[in-house]
């Protein structure tokens, strides 16, 4: 397994990221190799500074660097030698296994469309978020949250495939159960896109429907294992759940249900549907959240989930 891994990428990079990828590294097998993406001498001072062996890893030197500022499309077109560019080169030439990035957000979405595209059948992929689960150690996968922010009900009919193989391959929930977000409980709940996207849903083949899921069951899995939404919603209430957590943070108040809405602890957001394993971090990633973003690429190259996917929708 060869992971690669943006150095440039994030507010603190490339220092958190080199001490992110030293913790994965102590994770993983001798057989699996973490292939740095950036400017080598900056690489090379961070690992002298940790005391680490240079040999340890892979180093891509790359001369450019897309900042957080820059235009996505623009940047990733004219920065050829970009740590993202090259990594998604690699990518697309089966270099590498993965690719993960806490850096520009729209670069990597970019990125992924151009060079790795969606996966044949898919009609858009989806970005998937953890949401905790009270009183179990288990999480609900939300999805879409944030790719795209208005869905057609065909599109929230795939996220129930897409999140409903997630769940099965990454989460080893047998027959996970899918739901559709909405105002309430009752069939004939909802506006136009909900209530023809549950027409959709019941009664189908594809996957395990649970009917329609409230906001108050968001973290709770009596119901369901995966909930759909558009990216609007979804990337709404996953800032929402941030928020909660920063406020409780500055309140001093600590509790262990609560802890597990800290980034850090996931690292990253996949990618689902699309031909390779891309995971995209959050800009003010840290060395445990670095560390978290590599050891979530390697879940989904081990579980094979890609090929899963293809293999579904042929």
């Amino acid at each position: 397994m060869r992971i690669g891994v943006d150095a440039m990428g994030g507010d603190f990079a490339p220092e958190a990221v080199v001490k992110g990828a030293l913790l994965a590294k102590k994770e993983f097998l001798a057989a699996e190799q973490i292939v740095l993406f950036g400017i080598k001498d900056q690489i090379v001072e961070q690992l002298a500074k940790q005391n680490a062996n240079v040999n340890d890893f892979e180093i891509v030197h790359c001369t450019e660097v897309i900042g957080m500022g820059d235009h996505p499309a623009k940047a990733f077109s004219k920065k050829q030698d970009s740590s993202i560019t090259v990594g998604f080169k690699w990518l697309a030439q089966n270099k590498i296994d993965g690719f993960a990035s806490a850096g520009n957000t729209g670069a990597m979405l970019v990125g992924t469309m151009h060079m790795v595209k969606s996966i044949s059948g898919i009609i858009r992929p989806a970005i998937a978020g953890y949401i905790p689960v009270l009183n179990d150690d288990k999480f609900n996968l939300l999805l879409d949250v944030g790719i795209n922010p208005d869905c057609r009900p065909d599109v929230l009919y795939q996220y129930g495939i897409l999140g409903s193989l997630y769940a099965k391959f990454v989460f080893n929930i047998e027959n996970p159960r899918v739901g559709l977000l909405n105002i309430g409980e009752e069939e004939e709940k909802g506006n136009l896109v909900t209530k023809s996207t549950f027409e959709l849903m019941k009664d189908n083949t594809d996957f395990n429907f649970a009917g329609n899921v409230e906001g108050n069951m968001l973290f709770s899995n009596d119901k369901a294992d995966v909930i759909v939404c558009d990216g609007f919603v979804g990337n709404v209430i996953l800032k929402e759940a941030e928020a909660f957590y920063h406020i409780l943070k500055k309140r001093k108040i600590t509790d262990p249900f609560f802890e597990r809405f800290n980034f850090e602890n996931y690292g990253g957001t996949p990618i689902i549907g699309v031909n390779a394993p891309v995971i995209i971090g959050h800009g003010v990633s840290n060395d445990k959240a670095i560390m978290n973003m590599i050891l979530q690429t390697g879940t989904v190259i081990s579980t094979n989930l890609c090929n899963r996917i293809k293999e579904a929708f042929s």
